[in-house]
């Protein structure tokens, strides 16, 4: 493959993901820091992808420790890794968080099923689990969306690595600001 097609195949893989809930890359790893200078790191599910402009989407609870960590730190890591082509995608970038109050969200929010919904209607992500409240579905869900928000990430690099039984193949790509590529090379694995 060429370093064009190994491009256009890694973003091909993750647009795939944000559509497709088998797919290895619909979960990835999000990687900040937080205010001790530790890093940290979770899973969350791809939402959404703009290939053109190297954007992946992501949704949160605005009252997660990341949302603090990424408030203060909005320069994060994310790690994929699909078995199957044996592929690790690894992205370094920028996240823009987007409120409850945000038009963003607001659109995202009304694309979510109820189930999805109801993740975000309980306590702050940590906390004990207390009894669930006794309200209707109409105000829990409206509560749901007071804490929901929405994670963009525009990637600046992507660090692509095939594991092959012989002969690893490792590349690494940058993009601007627009999401147009700046640079392509191969690099030992």
């Amino acid at each position: 493959m060429t370093l064009a097609e190994v491009d256009a195949s890694a973003w091909a893989e993750l647009e795939g993901a944000a559509a497709d809930p088998q797919s290895a890359f619909r979960y990835l790893n999000l990687c900040s820091v937080d205010a001790y200078g530790r890093p940290q790191a979770r899973m969350v599910v791809l939402r959404r992808v703009d290939v053109a402009r190297r954007i992946l989407e992501i949704h949160t609870d605005v009252r997660s420790p990341k949302w603090q960590e990424i408030s203060a730190k909005p320069l994060v890591t994310i790690l994929g890794f699909g078995p199957q082509p044996r592929l690790q995608l690894r992205l370094q970038g920028s996240a823009e968080l987007n409120g409850p109050a945000s038009e963003c969200a607001a659109e995202a929010w009304s694309l979510l099923p109820g189930s999805t919904r109801s993740t975000y209607m309980g306590g702050p992500p940590g906390d004990e689990i207390g009894a669930p409240p006794a309200s209707e579905a109409a105000v829990a869900d409206a509560e749901g969306r007071a804490f929901f928000g929405v994670l963009i990430f525009r990637a600046e690099t992507l660090d692509w690595f095939q594991l092959r039984h012989a002969d690893n193949r490792r590349a690494v790509f940058a993009y601007d600001h627009l999401g147009a590529q700046t640079s392509s090379r191969w690099v030992n694995p």
